[in-house]
């Protein structure tokens, strides 16, 4: 498995207001870069935001890494993937500039899942995360380096079975074990629920992620794959060559 290049990756990104931290937006299973960028102006109008693609295909729709089975996962394609991630995220910060801005991921359930292994793998390049119906991804593998220094806040539903609740109290205890700050919130939603319950999570779990401030929303340009969908309004179009690889 060869490591992309950032042009070689389907992004988007904002740059926002030079003061605002930048969210890392991760989409679920079936998702794409385009639908969760659109939650970043509920978040934080203010913000920049980085939205990548998943480059695993299971069944034609995009993942963050493999799985053996219905929520079992690959746990050495998550902690290779979680490289990826993380290299990607430091081509980003080069290309775009973004400097020394915080960066906050917010990930949606297999995205979450990609969040929470990149932070707790490779804290020097992400220590903020929000994991909307996330899980621990590494199964009883001790996978974490020391957490110090890293604030989770976690949003899951009480009832369901995608996600279960004690998975996430195992998640919450593995993360505070190795020295992260972390806030755990649940709802008593389930399955058919979890999207629509988590399209606008609210403000407050951003804002604990880094102390965030709200404003009005910045402008800025997206890179998506020749062939492609225009990507969401307040982004400007900027063509690549290249599609995703299937992982």
């Amino acid at each position: 498995m060869s490591s992309p290049t950032l042009p070689d990756w389907p992004h988007l990104f904002r740059p926002g207001e030079a003061d605002a931290p930048v969210l890392l937006t991760l989409h679920g299973t079936g998702g794409n870069e385009q639908e969760i960028a659109r939650l970043a102006s509920r978040l934080d109008p203010r913000a920049g935001v980085l939205s990548p693609r998943g480059r695993v295909r299971e069944q034609g729709m995009a993942r963050w890494f493999r799985r053996l089975s219905e929520g079992v996962f690959d746990v050495d394609d998550v902690v290779a993937r979680a490289g990826e991630l993380a290299g990607f995220i430091g081509a980003a910060r080069t290309h775009y500039a973004i400097g020394d801005r915080t960066l906050v991921a917010v990930g949606f359930s297999n995205g979450a899942n990609i969040a929470l292994a990149t932070a707790m793998l490779h804290p020097d390049v992400l220590s903020r995360v929000v994991a909307l119906s996330g899980m621990l991804p590494f199964a009883d593998r001790d996978e974490a380096v020391d957490l110090h220094g890293v604030h989770v806040t976690t949003l899951n539903g009480r009832e369901d079975p995608m996600a279960p609740i004690d998975s996430v109290v195992h998640l919450v205890t593995v993360l505070r074990a190795k020295g992260a700050d972390v806030d755990l919130t649940s709802e008593t939603v389930g399955t058919a629920s979890r999207r629509r319950t988590w399209s606008s999570p609210p403000r407050r779990c951003v804002r604990r992620a880094d102390h965030l401030q709200w404003g009005a929303p910045g402008h800025g340009v997206a890179a998506v794959p020749s062939g492609r969908s225009e990507p969401p309004e307040g982004f400007a179009s900027r063509k690549l060559s290249a599609t995703s690889s299937t992982g």
